[in-house]
């Protein structure tokens, strides 16, 4: 066991491993739990997305060191409250009504489903499903309604003024004389956030409250009552709910955003104070979007998952999130072509890994643990496609005329058919809605018209079709020399006056792949 543990470095095995000890020290018996959180407030954004696959990778790692079984429960606040209005949902007026309740009880903005946070879970579930999680998908309002809490609700109504002395000094001053860890539910308004709690109960396993706080522009109807703290009577508030779940149902393992340490850490807290002990927990950077800003489910931010799905294949995403959760990383659509070749340049090296390395290596991870990494040995990238697409003016209706110029360029191309189908999809779906639009010609300077009728006549000599990429690249330069101008200069020009964009492909390769007719037409079209 010691000689395995030690043979895999990759950090979700360096996390299996903290579990594994963990769960031998207390000796935990029966399966490890895993659980991630999803709070419904918004659309599933990349964010939950990631949480749930490095969760997933450290949970494998958990089986292969042990050869024990575990589980993994994404568990979904629904009960929690619409804080703001989505900027990009639609009805917002409608949901401006509804502020202050749980998401459970708001209806469906879209219409479709039973309320606002069974749609979000829906889209969700439908996202994990495509990458093939195995995964429970657990509701908050379902599990305190089917009473898997009330063990620990009842501990926390016995010890609330323990729990209290742990809340309350991080708390601004005044917010603390209301404060308290449960959140009744007005029976007359049905808000969360409204409501105070004027008594505890313990005898009776209740709380008094009196619906007349305010929450924004919401104010509380006034209504007062006595509610039962089980069965859904109440919720708790967040940092005390997460102690309740890792107490109840005995997390071992959870991840949590850099920005969610102060709450992990009070959770810890209360979970002793309950009796429980807290998961191995483990932080993240958080995304951010392309000026350096968090990403937000409900502001909508960055890079949606549909977006990243309509222009790559999941296992690409799945790729970028892997390297090291520790370090913050920007994304956003157009980080998509650099991550896709990374990925294609990792499936082609692949089958060079050693056995005892492959699960070190990030697609060992994502791709069922090595049983499904698909067969790749092209030089055939997703910017190859952008460019092939763009010099030749093809769309959609052009996938055969796409794959023949691809196998012209590497004649083992189709022996890759499940991947490179994928590529020319997401490819030129990429180029057409993010390239093209963005397409700029302009006219070449004298000098530069000179510089491309020179290259002209040497792409005219007989023979000049059947050079490879590094002899057409030369080419280059010979015209550069001859002009007396940098070479840098020229592909600048190359790339502005026929290609219409800023950089784009070295010309050796270019030419190689398009043709070099193609390219005399180019030049013939822009330049004369």
């Amino acid at each position: 066991m010691t000689k395995t543990i030690q043979r895999y470095k990759s950090w979700p095995f360096k996390e299996a491993e903290r579990v594994m000890n963990a769960v031998d020290k207390a000796g935990i018996t029966k399966p490890a739990l895993f659980e991630t959180g999803y709070g419904p407030s918004g659309l599933p954004h990349i964010g939950t997305f990631a949480e749930v696959a490095r969760t997933t990778w450290v949970m494998n790692a958990y089986r292969t060191l042990t050869g024990r079984d575990a589980r993994l429960v994404a568990f979904s606040d629904d009960l929690d409250g619409l804080r703001k209005v989505p900027g990009n949902l639609p009805q917002a007026e409608m949901l401006a009504t509804h502020l202050g309740k749980s998401l459970c009880d708001i209806p469906d903005p879209y219409g479709c489903c039973a309320s606002f946070s069974a749609h979000m879970i829906g889209r969700l579930k439908a996202f994990l499903d495509t990458f093939g999680f195995s995964c429970d998908l657990q509701s908050a309002s379902e599990a305190y309604r089917r009473g898997d809490f009330n063990p620990g609700l009842e501990i926390l109504l016995h010890r609330v003024e323990d729990v209290l002395d742990v809340i309350l000094p991080t708390l601004k001053e005044e917010n603390r004389a209301n404060w308290s860890p449960f959140l009744p539910k007005c029976a007359s308004c049905g808000r969360i956030y409204t409501t105070r709690v004027s008594a505890y109960r313990k005898a009776e396993l209740a709380v008094d409250y009196v619906c007349d706080g305010q929450f924004g522009d919401v104010r509380g109807c006034g209504h007062s009552d006595t509610v039962s703290v089980l069965n859904g009577g109440v919720k708790m508030g967040w940092k005390v709910d997460w102690a309740l779940r890792w107490y109840c149902y005995g997390v071992n393992y959870e991840m949590y955003g850099k920005d969610l340490i102060p709450s992990a850490e009070l959770s810890s807290k209360i979970v002793k104070i309950m009796g429980g002990r807290p998961p191995c927990g483990y932080f993240y950077e958080l995304f951010l979007d392309e000026n350096g800003e968090k990403i937000s489910k409900s502001l909508g931010n960055g890079v949606s998952m549909d977006e990243w799905l309509a222009y790559a294949p999941v296992s690409s995403l799945a790729y970028f999130i892997f390297r090291d959760p520790r370090q913050a990383k920007k994304l956003y659509v157009d980080m998509i072509p650099r991550t896709m070749d990374e990925y294609l340049d990792q499936l082609g090296r692949y089958p060079e890994v050693t056995d005892d390395k492959k699960p070190d290596n990030p697609l060992w991870h994502i791709h069922n643990q090595g049983r499904e990494v698909p067969r790749y040995r092209s030089s055939v990238n997703f910017t190859m496609i952008n460019n092939l697409v763009s010099a030749l003016g093809m769309d959609k209706s052009d996938t055969d005329r796409i794959g023949a110029f691809l196998e012209r360029y590497d004649a083992n191309i189709n022996e890759y058919s499940e991947v490179v189908s994928v590529l020319i999809e997401k490819g030129v779906a990429y180029y057409l809605e993010r390239i093209l639009p963005h397409k700029h010609y302009r006219p070449p300077t004298d000098a530069e018209r000179d510089m491309f009728m020179s290259l002209k006549a040497r792409l005219s000599v007989e023979g000049t079709a059947e050079m490879d990429a590094p002899a057409l690249q030369a080419l280059i330069f010979d015209v550069a020399k001859e002009k007396d101008v940098e070479a840098r200069s020229f592909f600048s020009a190359f790339y502005q006056v026929l290609l219409g964009q800023e950089q784009g492909p070295r010309f050796g390769s270019f030419a190689r792949l398009v043709g070099v007719d193609r390219v005399l037409e180019l030049i013939t079209q822009r330049v004369g």
